[in-house]
Order: C-alpha cells, then sequence, then structure tokens
C-alpha cells in the first residue's frame, strides 16, 4: 500500500492520453493472466486509446481522474456514459463504463472515492440508476460493487479481443 496522496478531478479533452494511459495499465493489471494476452492487447487498443476517450468525451460522458501527488501521474479513473447494457432500460439511466485504480492504490480509499464522485455526478446529472458491467470470474469486484449498495439486475456476454465473456450487471439507486 502507498501513503503518497491521490486527488481526484475532472477530465477533459486534453487528458485523453492521461485517461488512455491509465486504462490500458489498470486494465492489464486486472485481467494478466486471466484473459488471453492477445484479446487483452486487442482490447485496449480498440477501446482505452486516447481516440476512444476523446470519442466517449465528445458524446457527453463524464470521466474523472485521480493523480498521485506530488507529480500529477494517473492512477486510477471512472467513466460514466450513455447506457450500452442488455437490460432493461429506466428513465434517468447511466453507465459508470469504468472504474479502475493501479493496484498500488487498492486499500487505500480511493476506489471508493472514484464511486462516490461517479453517484454524485450522476446525481448532479439528474440521473436515478447507475448500471454497470463486471468480468463474471472478479470476485473482488463483486464484492466491492456489492458493498456499495449495487446488485445484479441482468447478465452479459462481453467481447474481449476476440474472445466472449460472461459478465454480471449491477445496478444501484442513486
Amino acid at each position: 500500500m502507498t501513503t503518497s496522496a491521490w486527488r481526484l478531478r475532472r477530465a477533459g479533452a486534453e487528458d485523453t492520453d492521461a485517461l488512455a494511459l491509465v486504462a490500458g495499465a489498470t486494465f492489464l493489471e486486472a485481467f494478466a493472466g486471466v484473459l488471453d494476452g492477445t484479446d487483452i492487447v486487442a482490447h485496449v487498443g480498440r477501446n482505452s486509446s486516447a481516440a476512444a476517450f476523446a470519442r466517449y468525451l465528445a458524446a457527453g460522458a463524464i470521466a474523472t481522474l485521480a493523480e498521485i501527488e506530488p507529480g500529477a501521474a494517473p492512477v486510477g479513473y471512472t467513466l460514466l456514459t450513455a447506457p450500452d447494457l442488455p437490460v432493461a432500460p429506466e428513465q434517468g439511466d447511466i453507465e459508470l463504463k469504468r472504474i479502475y485504480a493501479l493496484a498500488p492504490y487498492h486499500g487505500t480509499g480511493l476506489g471508493a472515492a472514484l464511486i462516490a464522485r461517479a453517484l454524485v455526478d450522476a446525481l448532479d446529472m439528474k440521473c436515478a440508476r447507475v448500471l454497470l458491467g463486471v468480468y463474471g470470474g472478479n470476485r473482488r469486484a463483486h464484492a466491492f460493487y456489492e458493498k456499495h449498495g449495487f446488485s445484479v439486475v441482468g447478465e452479459r456476454r462481453f467481447l474481449v479481443g476476440a474472445t466472449w465473456h460472461d459478465d454480471r450487471v449491477y445496478g444501484r439507486a442513486v
């Protein structure tokens, strides 16, 4: 566990490189040894590039960047978008498409701070429910989301590279 201080801030178009860097690093960290390496590289290249983040932000997504002090290196982030999940849509839904923190910051309160910020952002946007998808085999993530008031509302098949995986879809009222 690290003792350095982190801070959260709203990310903008000028932060797409930082978002891409931490997105690729955290996805690799989370799934190396779990998912096929070729699939991880393909997935990150397609979904976590600076260009992908620029598209999300241009479409109205809200991103929060966690930075370590001193130096403001990115160590985590969230991304709220219009929902793209196979559950019955409800008025006021938003998707927490991404929430990741680098492993040295697990257990520091950063994850709780990131999810709290995402919930506040959803509330500020007048959303009623936050949805998210999570890899079905990620027991640690399941426990984290359930601890923060989320419950399973559905399932989905999720393509990573060339391989399909079973995910849980969680939801929580704001």
